[in-house]
């Protein structure tokens, strides 16, 4: 936790009067080139947060469009701005705020879905957690975080270009390489035979067929202990859940997907906005059984299959399916309300239409 005066080396948040925000690491002598002019990292290192600065005029940069064309074609108005005068507050980023603004290969996960996993997942300081798809780092961060120094994190890496990623974003977060960190390069089938067994408090699974790694999984993690899966499609998530529920070794995995809307609040005018972040992935999560025993699960009824498809059954198997869903259940009460609100809808139908063509009449 920084607190104090602003250092150099750590990131900053510049945020204008329109919600523009820009992310800028403090280095001394540095200068940050805004769309209304430059401000110096010298003014900025050494104020507290919650500061407000000024942009000043662009000293040397009064070329002519020509030669801010010729040295930047594709924006030329870059080099050539001289407005000064603009007011930015600045404060030290949030770790969403770090996240979203942070060098980046591979797509990362959105904090709505990063807050579910930690709260899900019931990821707590002192636990050991295993971490599989580092990629940006961005779980990575929250894991961490929220793990502490008196827990530990394991990450599997598959690609070594997206573990330097993540080992460089956590640095420049912490402010130097995380000790209770363990980043391990390679695939999850080679790297977790050689974890020890019923190590892990908690794991959680970044990858695109996670149902191949359960049983590896089960064996590390500790009786008890809290798995979460993390998906973008129905068929994956559906996958996970039926070999969770298949292998014994799961309680009846929950599944849940976030949605996040914004809303505008501004004197009377009180509303959502127009955009929201949709789905973006499925979170399936269970819980370890103990060695030797088989997890509970609610028994469906007999009369009713919801594994069978239908394209596979024969054409009298066909015939009763169909047969089977014609008759839903229904009381002859409500049957002939039904029937009694449509046929008045009807015979209004007709009376108007007698009506339009002059041939009815309104008793």
């Amino acid at each position: 936790m920084r607190r104090g005066p602003l250092q150099a080396g750590e990131k900053v948040q510049l945020t204008d009067r329109k919600g523009k925000r820009i992310t800028e690491q403090l280095v001394p002598g540095g200068t940050v080139q805004t769309e209304r002019g430059v401000l110096f990292h010298d003014d900025i290192i050494g104020l507290p947060e919650g500061s407000v600065v000024t942009t000043v005029t662009a000293e040397g940069q009064s070329e002519s469009a020509a030669e801010a064309y010729r040295r930047n074609p594709r924006k030329p108005w870059k080099t050539a701005r001289r407005i000064g005068g603009w007011q930015y507050t600045v404060m030290r980023p949030r770790l969403q705020d770090f996240i979203l603004s942070m060098p980046r290969g591979a797509q990362i996960m959105y904090p709505k879905d990063i807050a579910q996993v930690i709260e899900v997942c019931d990821i707590r300081r002192g636990m050991r957690v295993l971490e599989s798809g580092g990629g940006s780092g961005a779980m990575g961060l929250h894991l961490l975080d929220a793990v502490g120094e008196d827990g530990e994190l394991t990450t599997i890496e598959m690609r070594s270009e997206f573990a330097r990623v993540c080992e460089a974003n956590a640095t420049v977060y912490f402010g130097v390489r995380p000790a209770w960190w363990n980043l391990m390069v390679g695939d999850f089938d080679s790297v977790a035979p050689g974890l020890p067994d019923d190590h892990f408090d908690r794991i959680f699974l970044d990858m695109l067929d996670p149902w191949n790694r359960l049983d590896q999984a089960w064996r590390v993690i500790a009786p008890g202990g809290v798995i979460t899966c993390y998906v973008t499609t129905t068929t994956q998530m559906s996958r996970v859940a039926e070999a969770m529920r298949e292998s014994g070794h799961w309680t009846e995995p929950e599944i849940t997907e976030t949605l996040e809307r914004g809303w505008k609040a501004q004197g009377l005018a009180v509303r959502p906005n127009h955009e929201m972040i949709g789905h973006t992935g499925f979170l399936i999560t269970a819980r370890a059984m103990a060695s030797g025993v088989d997890a509970l699960h609610k028994r469906e009824r007999p009369t009713k299959d919801v594994y069978s498809d239908i394209d596979d059954l024969t054409a009298e198997q066909q015939r009763e399916r169909l047969a089977e869903l014609e008759l839903r259940d229904i009381s002859d009460r409500k049957l002939r309300k039904v029937l009694h609100d449509l046929d008045q809808q009807v015979a209004n139908i007709a009376m108007v239409s007698g009506n339009k063509d002059g041939r009815g009449s309104i008793e």
